[in-house]
């Protein structure tokens, strides 16, 4: 399928570059399984929810995945820009570097501070240049390994916002917080789960009320989530790869709640890909644990799950295809057409929509407290 059929053009100032207070106070555009549109706000989402529902978050946790350091070449010193993309094992991590085009194998770089005194070695990082790889990718051997590279990272690195927003404005202290949802619980993501920003404990109680069930799961996100794709066809790209897990207990809830009649209702493309990946033919869910690299576009059958809550995604990205698979893209082009014009607020820090997939879901007049009219915001 090409490319630029998932392209579009958003106005720059679209781009949230904050996130909203109260995070339930953010704009939710509704898509009903006819294509209906329907302005609300997030923290109406209990009202689509259904007793018996199970609704699937990701508790993964952002680690503090930018790393600003030093090279040093004789007398010659250069800043260096890392972000860790994809952990390889105890001490060795993929990364993405700026600038990485003199960067040599073998070279040194100490990440934090640069002073060689003894004081200040546990604000410092040194890892070993391994290889290079195409577009800036090398793999960075540290010093460390385990926990305590963990605690070091943690302690040193900076909040790793998508470009769009870091190109805008710096990381403030404040993005530590902003930018972990409040299931947060495993570390190893370089990304949010962005759907998850949106909720609070009240709305949880609200869920809660409504007669659904929370459940978790785990996807370390990954920086290759919000990349465009560079090819011209999709059959062409290689889809990046996040490990993930979804335990025998959750799964056989999951698979109870959709026997009773209940509906799998997934907060964010990542919660939805893991599901899909521990799904066989039929449609249960098993255990899961490991790498996925599905790769959802138009034509996919979806075996898993049926509402899709999550924020408005990149053009020519492999997020934007995924949602264009569950709702059918003329139905997500006149969405995003919509939200343009309607002043929604995009990406990470931005609004939210909440997607019903054709012929498994009610068309959004069938609910009584629910008008086909979109309504002021």
């Amino acid at each position: 399928m090409r490319v630029d059929l998932f392209d579009y053009y958003l106005p720059p100032e679209r781009i949230a570059l904050e996130p909203i207070a109260p995070r339930e106070a953010g704009r939710m555009l509704v898509v009903g399984a006819d294509g209906a549109l329907l302005d609300r706000r997030v923290g109406d989402f209990p009202d689509f929810l259904r007793p018996g529902d199970a609704v699937v978050v990701n508790d993964t946790r952002v680690i503090a995945a930018r790393l600003d350091g030093m090279r040093a070449r004789g007398t010659a010193v250069a800043k260096i820009e890392a972000m860790l993309i994809k952990r390889i094992d105890e001490s060795r991590w993929r990364a993405l570097v700026r600038p990485a085009k003199k960067l040599k194998v073998g070279e040194r770089i100490r990440f934090g501070e640069a002073s060689e005194s003894s004081a200040c070695l546990l604000a410092s990082l040194d890892a070993e240049v391994e290889a290079k790889g195409e577009a800036g990718e090398i793999v960075l051997n540290f010093a460390f390994s385990g926990a305590a590279l963990d605690e070091a990272i943690e302690r040193i690195g900076l909040t790793p916002l998508p470009q769009y927003i870091a190109g805008r404005r710096p990381a403030a202290p404040e993005d530590r917080q902003a930018y972990q949802t409040i299931f947060a619980d495993e570390p190893g993501a370089v990304a949010a789960p962005t759907a998850g920003l949106h909720f609070t404990p009240a709305l949880l109680a609200r869920i809660e009320a409504a007669g659904a069930s929370l459940h978790r799961v785990t996807l370390h996100v990954g920086a290759g989530t919000f990349l465009p794709v560079k090819v011209a066809d999709t059959s062409d790209h290689v889809m990046h790869s996040e490990w993930g897990r979804l335990d025998a207990a959750t799964a056989q809830a999951l698979n109870a709640a959709r026997a009773g009649g209940g509906r799998i209702v997934a907060i964010g493309t990542t919660s939805l890909r893991l599901l899909e990946s521990a799904a066989d033919a039929s449609g249960d869910i098993r255990a899961f644990e490991g790498e996925t690299a599905i790769f959802i576009t138009p034509g996919h059958a979806f075996r898993a799950v049926d509402v899709l809550f999550t924020n408005f995604h990149l053009p020519r990205s492999t997020l934007l295809m995924l949602v264009s698979a569950f709702s059918g893209p003329g139905t997500v082009r006149a969405a995003y057409a919509h939200a343009i014009s309607a002043g929604y607020r995009f990406y990470s820090y931005g609004d939210a929509c909440l997607l019903h997939r054709p012929g498994n879901s009610a068309h959004l007049g069938d609910r009584v407290n629910v008008t086909l009219r979109s309504t002021p915001v």
